[in-house]
């Protein structure tokens, strides 16, 4: 009985030491966690990636003014169609309606309102390589377009996708570097990248021109029309254990 009451009771130390054991395991393992959270580095990167803008989308229409309505409507569509035919025969690209219009034209006096004829509009926009705009401008003019309402200059789709992978490789680049600057500083050796976010590098907005800005000097052969730079940003974020 007494050896029996000897195992039995080496049994029981044995399960009491494991299970303070375990219970120092469990209650360590936050801590490690805590230590792992606590020695990494998070660093963003920036990059920026500047493109020639090489087309152009131009906004222009008829405007026309009349007595009748159905009058000033005719108009309109007979205009708008040699504008088109026009286009058309200069293969410009995306050509598209983007408004049409016809309103009431009132003459105001004294408070009263008198109608003096209606107003009717129809704009169209297309894209076209902008070394070729201005001339197209003036000839568009003389085909019976009577309103240059903007431009707005791009690069190809082509470019921007290639301007957008050479930002990202920026940004890697500059966050990587800004990392190594830290840790070399305060004598840390980086391990592992742990996560990596990538923001940014979305397509650019067409830079605007209005068409105020579009205006000639009187012995200008055609419109004058220069494109200039799109910017595509992107940035990465970098967390680094250390």
């Amino acid at each position: 009985m007494k050896i029996g009451q000897f195992n039995l009771s080496c049994q029981g130390f044995l399960m009491v030491f494991a299970i303070a054991t375990c219970s120092s395991l469990v209650w360590m393992n936050p801590a490690m966690a805590q230590e792992q959270i606590l020695q990494t580095l998070t660093v963003t990167g920036q990059g920026i990636e500047r493109i020639p803008t090489t087309l152009t989308q131009v906004q222009l229409g008829v405007e026309i003014q009349g007595k009748t309505a159905t009058e000033v409507q005719q108009k309109v569509a007979r205009r708008t169609s040699a504008i088109v035919d026009f286009l058309r025969s200069r293969q410009v690209e995306r050509l598209q309606t983007t408004g049409i219009r016809l309103q009431p034209n009132y003459q105001y006096n004294n408070n009263d309102r008198r109608l003096v004829g209606y107003v009717g509009t129809n704009t169209v926009s297309f894209r076209l390589q902008t070394d070729r705009v201005g001339v197209l401008l003036d000839e568009a003019v003389k085909a019976g377009a009577t309103r240059i309402d903007g431009v707005s200059f791009t690069a190809t789709d082509e470019a921007i996708s290639a301007a957008q992978k050479e930002a990202l490789r920026l940004a890697t680049i500059d966050a990587q570097q800004q990392a190594d600057a830290v840790l070399d500083a305060l004598n840390f050796k980086a391990r592992e990248i742990v996560s990596i976010q990538v923001g940014g590098a979305n397509i650019p907005q067409p830079r605007m021109i209005r068409a105020a800005q579009l205006s000639r000097s009187a012995t200008a052969e055609s419109t004058p029309v220069i494109g200039g730079e799109q910017t595509v940003r992107a940035s990465v974020t970098l967390q680094i254990r250390y």
